[in-house]
């Protein structure tokens, strides 16, 4: 899995460690039962902190893609690929929505109507 991040970026290196993931994921680059990188390792080969990675990492186990554990570290779990690919969906959802000019409540109305 490759990871890349731009220091340039307005978006919080955090995210981009998240959304590389996601990407790999989503593309099928992970599998199920696949161990992440130990964060110390991936800090120390993108030369940034390791609490940026972990709080990567747990940004991940919150939205159900990888399982953090003691001494077994990140592993992705069942789901995380289609969970991934719909975080992917819903990121250019809200990219769209944002060069229309809406803004959250009309972009969550629409969702609702649509959903129902």
């Amino acid at each position: 899995m490759l990871v890349r991040i731009d220091p340039s970026s307005p978006l919080p290196l955090f995210e981009q460690v998240a959304a590389a993931v996601r990407r790999a994921l989503a593309d099928g680059d992970l599998a199920l039962g696949e161990q992440l990188p130990p964060a110390r390792e991936l800090a120390a080969s993108l030369e940034i902190n390791i609490h940026t990675v972990l709080r990567a990492y747990a940004l991940l186990r919150d939205e159900g893609l990888i399982d953090l554990r003691r001494r077994r570290g990140a592993v992705v779990i069942a789901g995380a690929a289609d969970r991934a690919r719909l975080s992917a969906l819903v990121g250019d959802l809200i990219t769209e929505a944002k060069r229309l000019g809406l803004d959250a409540d009309e972009l969550t109305r629409t969702i609702k109507e649509r959903y129902s």
